[in-house]
């Protein structure tokens, strides 16, 4: 277990630095003391006058740069428990119509409404449409009487199609001039970073991963199949139940800040067992950190690859998760029989 604690310790150190870079590059780089003094005044450690260099560390940089680890945590986490209980290597956080209810509540907000409620009007909105959207999936298996993983991912695909329906009917009938808003946040992005809406993402994160990890057991059992699970005591429809009603409330939390950012909970399932096997005692913890690392890094590439313009996260972790796959396919050809 040494080398356990040895491969965290590491990739924890890796995620500080990385969030510690990503406060001090950007529009303006920020010296390092600077990054200090301005964390310092704004927490209260210290008395003195704050500067609004100050505010961009403390009220911009910081908060994104949270945002991105605590999301990218999140998402390597929802994508490890549903590759689990659906016996898929390719299902994510969106393949169950999350992110389609999600854009659908946004997209609504952004073309009819307005921010009625403020800033907490677009990650309402979103969070609602996609407990919608994952609501419908829940009653569609539960009508169906089954817990089969293909019928979930077929129940899913049903409501991902419907809400991007909705969701073009919604951007063709709506204000044009919000198309680019629209448009921003369907790719995914962290623009909507503030510390009011942060304790909505912690909890998605908390939610997701101390569950999985309580039923790391269970999870382990599915891993022998439905059969074997069963006759280890595991109830393996009400467990595929439970995990996907709190991915969905997590991944609803997620969505509703940051957009639809893909790939990342295909991409870091993989990853973290090639680093520490398919047990979820080590394979949870794992690929949060994987996930934190790999959106803190995803972020920083698109504030810097066309600065001072920033692109939208989800065009990089699309772009990564595409060669990923691509690699994926042909370790995949290679492997004999």
């Amino acid at each position: 277990m040494a080398w356990l604690s040895l491969i965290n310790f590491a990739g924890a150190l890796i995620l500080t630095t990385l969030l510690l870079v990503s406060t001090l590059f950007g529009t303006t780089q920020i010296p390092l003391s600077d990054v200090v003094e301005a964390i310092a005044l704004s927490s209260g450690l210290f008395e003195g006058d704050i500067s609004p260099l100050h505010r961009i560390v403390f009220d911009l940089r910081l908060p994104r740069a949270l945002f991105a680890a605590v999301i990218g945590a999140g998402l390597g986490v929802v994508g490890v428990v549903l590759q689990t209980t659906t016996r898929n290597d390719l299902a994510d956080p969106f393949l169950f119509g999350l992110s389609s209810g999600a854009a659908a509540g946004a997209v609504f907000v952004i073309t009819v409404t307005g921010d009625i409620l403020g800033i907490w009007t677009l990650p309402l909105a979103a969070f609602c449409g996609g407990l919608i959207a994952s609501g419908i999936v829940l009653v569609l298996v539960h009508g169906l009487r089954t817990s089969a993983p293909e019928k979930l991912i077929l129940a899913g695909l049903a409501v991902s199609f419907l809400f991007t329906a909705t969701t073009n009917y919604l951007i063709f009938a709506g204000d044009s001039r919000a198309a680019h808003s629209v448009i921003f946040w369907m790719l995914g992005g962290l623009g909507l970073a503030r510390w009011e809406t942060f304790p909505l993402v912690f909890t998605g994160l908390v939610l997701i991963l101390t569950y999985s990890l309580y039923r790391s057991r269970w999870l382990d059992a599915l891993l022998t199949g439905d059969l074997t699970a069963s006759t280890l005591g595991v109830p393996v429809r009400g467990l595929r139940f439970m995990i996907f009603f709190v991915a969905a409330l997590s991944t609803a939390a997620f969505v509703s800040v940051a957009g639809v950012i893909g790939f990342v909970g295909l991409m870091v399932p993989h990853l973290a067992r090639g680093i520490v096997g398919p047990l979820h005692g080590r394979l949870l913890p794992t690929a949060a950190i994987v996930g934190a690392i790999l959106l803190t890094l995803s972020d920083m590439l698109c504030r810097l690859l066309l600065a001072p313009q920033e692109l939208p996260v989800g065009i990089v972790t699309t772009s990564i998760g595409s060669a990923f796959v691509f690699i994926l396919l042909f370790r995949t050809r290679k492997m004999p029989g």
